[in-house]
């Protein structure tokens, strides 16, 4: 089984243990054991991985740290497992903070068994930082995060280069939440910032607030625009593999004639979150076309889940029965689209299971 396929499969069986892994133990059973597993450790080799590590600190006798990780002579992870309910920005990991500090482990990783929290020593040696530098989420990853996910695997790991990789990690994601802020909310000094790249006159308040929604109007256009290109790429490295498909773009149909509203986008992302119940968020699609939008299960044209309908005055959405026939429904809010759980989900069910030889 591939590295992928293993995070797929974890995925699924997180989706699982949501329903019964309630208290700390059952989820390191379900999640965090496979987990392991999954990055080539086993679990039953206390030379490789130590449960409930003990290491006296300072007034501290008898704490225990889930399980510390080593890797030929030197513990490289220590690993604090919460139950899979719990929210990680409210938990507590003070024994995580103690441990790093007096053992050699250099990798600290917090999670609930859906996601998995980095930490490191980037800011003070030896003194774990308060921020992760990487969080994994079983929920959302992309192939992004399985590259970075998979220099944790036994086969694979190289502390200094996850170190040196983990600042760039960690200002790229601190800057990822400025720039979203700021597309979703422009305060003034960035407004002023980039007015003064193209507005002559004096910025005052007036003029702040009028510009306001103009940049953030530039940011989703923008947005929007890269979007079309990465939905181009695709469809034209399928012409390039041959992809003769039925449902693949007519001749005429010009990319610059297509268009992806917000609407379809929000509409694709509440059925990417649907889906996740039962398969990695990255396996869902969005394809748009002239005449619908479509969502496809693993970017596959002959594996339809919906079809938006958008384009017209009413909103249709298309569902799919087990012949892959279409069934146009009319909705009038995109949170009608919910109510349609049970078909996408049965859907995409279709997909995951083997077909017969």
């Amino acid at each position: 089984m591939s590295f992928k396929d293993s995070v797929s499969e974890l995925s699924v069986r997180s989706q699982s243990a949501r329903k019964m892994a309630q208290t700390e133990e059952a989820t390191k059973n379900a999640v965090v054991m496979p987990f392991l597993r999954a990055l080539g450790f086993d679990v039953f080799n206390p030379s490789q991985v130590i449960p409930e590590f003990v290491s006296d600190v300072g007034t501290k006798k008898g704490e225990k740290v889930d399980y510390a990780v080593r890797i030929g002579d030197r513990i490289e992870y220590l690993i604090e497992a919460k139950s899979i309910s719990t929210n990680l920005s409210d938990a507590q990991y003070n024994q995580l903070f103690r441990y790093f500090t007096v053992t050699e482990a250099r990798i600290a990783i917090l999670t609930n068994g859906i996601q998995f929290w980095f930490f490191t020593d980037i800011e003070d040696k030896n003194k774990m930082d308060s921020a992760p530098f990487f969080k994994f989420d079983l929920d959302a990853y992309d192939e992004n995060d399985l590259k970075e996910i998979e220099k944790f695997h036994v086969d694979r790991f190289d502390i200094e280069k996850i170190r040196s990789a983990a600042s760039s990690l960690k200002y790229t994601r601190l800057a990822t939440a400025y720039i979203n802020s700021q597309w979703n909310a422009p305060d003034d000094e960035f407004v002023k910032s980039v007015a003064r790249s193209f507005y002559e006159g004096n910025i005052t308040k007036q003029v702040v607030e009028s510009l306001r929604p103009i940049i953030k109007r530039a940011f989703d256009d923008l947005f929007r625009q890269k979007a079309r290109q990465k939905f181009n790429a695709v469809l034209e490295g399928n012409e390039r593999d041959g992809a003769t498909d039925a449902d693949s773009l007519p001749e005429e149909e010009e990319a610059s004639d297509i268009v992806t509203t917000q609407e379809e986008l929000d509409a694709f992302y509440m059925i990417r979150a649907i889906c996740s119940e039962v398969t990695p968020a990255s396996n869902i699609h969005m394809r748009d076309q002239k005449s619908y939008c479509g969502v496809l299960f693993e970017n596959n044209n002959r594996k339809p889940i919906v079809r938006l309908h958008f384009n017209g005055k009413k909103f249709y959405i298309g569902l799919f029965d087990e012949t892959k026939t279409e069934t146009r429904v009319p909705i009038e809010t995109l949170e009608e689209i919910f109510a349609h759980k049970d078909k996408i989900l049965e859907t995409v069910g279709r997909y995951l299971t083997p077909e017969p030889a």
